[in-house]
C-alpha cells in the first residue's frame, strides 16, 4: 500500500504563545497577516486560538496560536522532536522592506543563508523564530493589504517549516513514505517537498543531534498539520501508517473548520493531518472573517461563560 500523493503540503502551524495583545499586533500590525479566525482552544475555553491568513483563509498560509498567559504554562525550550522555525514567503526584492520595518519596530533581525538563498530571521513577542524568504514562484493570492504593506512587499502565507530531529536516517524514509520528496541538502538542513511543491507545500528537516531536546511551552510550535482533499484520504494514511510504522494516530477530531488526526513521527514531532474543507467561511464570509469571536455548535450554549473567562484584547 502507498499514499503517496494524498499529502498536498502544508495546512497550518500551531505555536503556542504568551499574550494576546502582543500576539495580535505582531502578526496582524507588523507582519501583516489577517485575522481569519477568533475562536477557542477546544481543550481550553479560557484560550484564544487565533488563526492568521491571507484574505480568504487559504489552507497552507495559515499559522495558528494559543495564547496561554495566566494559565500556569511554563516557558518552553525550542529543540529537537519540535517545529524550530517558521518561515513566509515574501516577493522579490522586499527583503530590505522587511529588514527596515521590522528593525524600525526593535525586532532583532539576523540574516543567513541556506540553499543558496538569503533569509532573514528574527523572534515574535513570546520567543518563536520566524524567517522571512523571498519566492516570486508564490502565487498565493489574494494576499492582506494592511496599514504601509502593498502587494508588491506582503507576505503571503507560511512557506515552509523547519523540524529538528536527533535521527535524520530514522526519519527521512518516514517522510518519504508519508509523501514528501527529497529536493536538496544543505549541511544540516534538508528540504523536502509534497504536491506541486514550493511554496505551501515544503518542509526543511534539520539535524539536530547537537541541539537540547525540545520541551512544549510558551514561545515553542505545538504541531505542523499536512493538509489533504478529504476525510476519506486521512483514514487511509491514518490505516497505513499504523500498518507500516506501528505508529498511534488519533481517530478523526472535529475541529469545526477541517477534521484532523494527530501522530508522532519517528523523530517526536507531532504531525497532524487535516481536510482542506470545509473551510474557514462555513459561519464567516470573507468580509467578515476574523472580526468575532466564532464558536461550535457544542461550545455555542456556554458563550457567556466562555467570553467572561477570555481576557480580551484591542483590534
Amino acid at each position: 500500500m502507498s499514499i503517496k500523493g494524498l499529502i498536498k503540503g502544508l495546512h497550518h502551524v500551531t505555536a503556542t504563545v504568551d499574550g494576546a495583545q502582543e500576539d495580535y499586533d505582531f502578526y496582524v500590525k507588523l507582519l501583516g497577516q489577517r485575522l481569519v479566525k477568533e475562536t477557542v482552544n477546544f481543550d481550553n475555553e479560557k484560550v484564544y486560538h487565533f488563526y492568521y491568513g491571507n484574505e480568504i483563509a487559504v489552507p497552507s498560509t495559515i499559522f495558528t496560536t494559543f495564547p496561554y498567559r495566566g494559565q500556569g504554562v511554563r516557558k518552553g525550550v525550542i529543540g529537537t522532536g519540535q517545529v524550530t522555525e517558521t518561515i513566509y514567503s515574501a516577493p522579490k526584492g522586499s527583503m530590505l522592506f522587511w529588514k527596515n520595518r521590522l528593525q524600525r519596530h526593535g525586532v532583532d533581525v539576523i540574516e543567513e543563508q541556506r540553499f543558496g538563498e538569503s533569509y532573514l530571521f528574527f523572534n515574535d513577542p513570546s520567543g518563536l523564530v520566524i524567517g522571512i524568504l523571498e519566492d516570486e514562484t508564490d502565487t498565493r493570492e489574494p494576499v492582506w493589504l494592511s496599514d504601509g504593506i502593498t502587494k508588491n512587499n506582503a507576505l503571503p502565507g507560511v512557506h515552509h517549516v523547519t523540524f529538528a530531529v536527533e535521527n535524520l536516517s530514522e526519519t527521512l524514509p518516514f517522510l518519504e513514505a508519508f509523501g514528501y520528496e527529497q529536493i536538496q541538502s544543505d549541511g544540516l538542513y534538508t528540504r523536502m517537498e509534497a504536491g506541486v511543491g514550493g511554496a505551501g507545500n515544503t518542509i526543511v528537516v534539520q539535524d539536530g543531534s547537537e541541539l537540547p531536546r525540545g520541551i512544549n511551552g510558551l514561545g515553542t510550535v505545538h504541531h505542523v498539520a499536512h493538509r489533504v482533499a478529504s476525510i476519506e484520504d486521512s483514514l487511509k494514511i491514518k490505516a497505513f501508517i499504523e500498518d507500516e510504522f506501528g505508529i498511534n494516530v488519533t481517530e478523526v477530531k472535529d475541529r469545526k473548520y477541517f477534521q484532523s488526526i494527530y501522530f508522532r513521527i519517528p523523530g517526536n514531532v507531532i504531525f497532524e493531518v487535516a481536510t482542506e474543507g470545509p473551510g474557514f467561511m462555513v459561519d464567516e464570509t470573507n468580509e467578515e472573517l476574523g472580526t468575532s469571536l466564532k464558536l461550535p455548535d457544542w461550545q455555542e450554549v456556554r458563550r457567556e461563560q466562555i467570553e467572561k473567562n477570555l481576557t480580551g484584547f484591542n483590534r
